[in-house]
Parts: C-alpha cells; sequence; structure tokens
C-alpha cells in the first residue's frame, strides 16, 4: 500500500472513530468509492490500536481507576469507585461481544458491507441521534451512572456491529436517551469503546497473526502512530465544543453523507 494512502487511511479513521459519524463506515466507503485497494486486516488492527492509545491517554485518571478496581472486582470486591466502574465496563461490553461473535460465525458481516447499508444506517441513525440529543433531559452525569443503564447502552452499542450506524454515535444516543449530559454522555461511550475496542482488535489480531508478515508490521506501525494523532486531536476538539455545542452538527453531516450514498447505491 503507498504510504500516503496508509496515512490517509489512518487519519479518517483516527478522526471519525470517536465522533458520531462511524470509522467503520468511512473505511469500507473508502476503497469502494475511490477504486483503491482494500487496507485489509492487519492495517484494521494497527487503527485500532492507535485510537485505543488515545482515549487511553485522554481519559488516563478514569482508566487507572477503573484497571485498579478491575483488580479488585476480580477478588470480588465492588468497594471503590474504580471497581464500579470496572464493572459497569464489563456489564456494557458484553452484549456486543456476544453479537459480534454471532455475526463473525455466520459471516453476516460481509454481507453487510455495502454502499446501500451504510447509506441507511448514516441516515436513520443520524436522525435517532438528533432525537435523542433533542428530547433527553440532561438531568444525569458520568458519576451517576448504574448498571442498568450500562447494560442499557451496551444493548444500544450492539447496534454499532452494522457499517455506518458509528459506535460511538449510538452508546451516546442511548446515554442521552437515559438522561445523561452530553459531555457526561460521550465520556461513557468513549469509556466503552475501550474493551469494545480491544475485543474487536483481538478478533482481528487472531486472523492477521498467522500471516507474519514484516512489511505488514511497518506499515501497521505508521497506520498505528497516525491514527493515534488523529483521534486525540478529534477527541480533544469534541469534548471541548460539547461544553457549548450540540450533536445536531454530526447529524446534518450524517444524513447528507446518507443521502449522497443513497442515491449512488441506488441510481
Amino acid at each position: 500500500m503507498p504510504l500516503f494512502q496508509l496515512i490517509l487511511v489512518a487519519v479518517i479513521q483516527g478522526i471519525t472513530e470517536f465522533l458520531p459519524v462511524s470509522s467503520s463506515g468511512h473505511l469500507i466507503l473508502f476503497p469502494l468509492l475511490t477504486g483503491l485497494t482494500d487496507q485489509g486486516l492487519a492495517i484494521d488492527v494497527a487503527v485500532h490500536v492507535g485510537t485505543l492509545g488515545a482515549v487511553i491517554l485522554y481519559f488516563r485518571s478514569d482508566v487507572s481507576k477503573a484497571v485498579i478496581g478491575l483488580g479488585r472486582l476480580l477478588r470480588g470486591k465492588i468497594d471503590t469507585q474504580g471497581a464500579f466502574l470496572a464493572l459497569c465496563l464489563v456489564i456494557s461490553t458484553i452484549p456486543v461481544v456476544i453479537a459480534g461473535l454471532i455475526i463473525k460465525v455466520t459471516g453476516l458481516d460481509e454481507a453487510m458491507r455495502s454502499v446501500a447499508v451504510i447509506g441507511w444506517t448514516m441516515l436513520i441513525f443520524g436522525i435517532v441521534l438528533y432525537w435523542a440529543d433533542q428530547t433527553g433531559p440532561e438531568t444525569r452525569t458520568d458519576a451517576q451512572w448504574t448498571m442498568k443503564h450500562a447494560l442499557i447502552m451496551g444493548l444500544w452499542q450492539m447496534l454499532a456491529l452494522i457499517p455506518g450506524t458509528s459506535r460511538s454515535g449510538i452508546t451516546i444516543t442511548g446515554a442521552r436517551q437515559l438522561g445523561y449530559d452530553r459531555r457526561s454522555g460521550a465520556k461513557l461511550a468513549m469509556l466503552m469503546s475501550i474493551p469494545t475496542i480491544l475485543a474487536s482488535g483481538s478478533l482481528l489480531t487472531v486472523d492477521v497473526v498467522a500471516e507474519g508478515d514484516m512489511a505488514l508490521l511497518r506499515a501497521g506501525a505508521i497506520a498505528a502512530v497516525f491514527a493515534f494523532a488523529a483521534a486525540l486531536a478529534a477527541l480533544a476538539v469534541m469534548m471541548r465544543l460539547l461544553r457549548s455545542v450540540s450533536f445536531t452538527p454530526y447529524v446534518v453531516y450524517r444524513c447528507a453523507l446518507g443521502v449522497v450514498l443513497l442515491w449512488i447505491a441506488y441510481s
């Protein structure tokens, strides 16, 4: 893969992973619309590692609490804020892991990689995000996260397995519908991405390790670095903007792109 294409793929992944516009949808569309070769599983793993590093760094304080709390949770203790956060993250991840394994085993993941599917999910879930953001009350903060709400948001997150849905977008939708304020909803969605990206990255890694291609490893390292930088910048900008801006700009982008993709798919 040419270096320019590699960097472009990494930047697209980095920018769109945490914005509610669907990174997987954009990565699938990139080769379909440009005619360039698909980046392949190895690069997918690499850019996921890069974005994972970005969210861990940005929310390092919460991540540190959750990691320490996970140790206590494994010993059967839920007596600290970190242990409870770790428990909620585990609960929120279970639905998407189960659904992801079912989709992978049945081969539905390949069947859903089409311009038409991405166009419909961009449009429909963009409208759903707008509805939740405009009608959902802002009466809760991330400090008030509960196990019940973690499960509900985890069920919402399952829908992100459909390309074009957006993992961050659909979990933010669930958070806003439950009454979490915009920044808290986004923060919970980002924290939920950590075990989810780890799970999906592990599945992809199993498929890639057997190849043992050193050139691919070098390309993956480059992609990871650029994805990390782009994701960290996009995450910082979004969290800052949410102090004063709603999710409407992302909704407008999603709906516009969805209409264009549907026109392409059915014309």
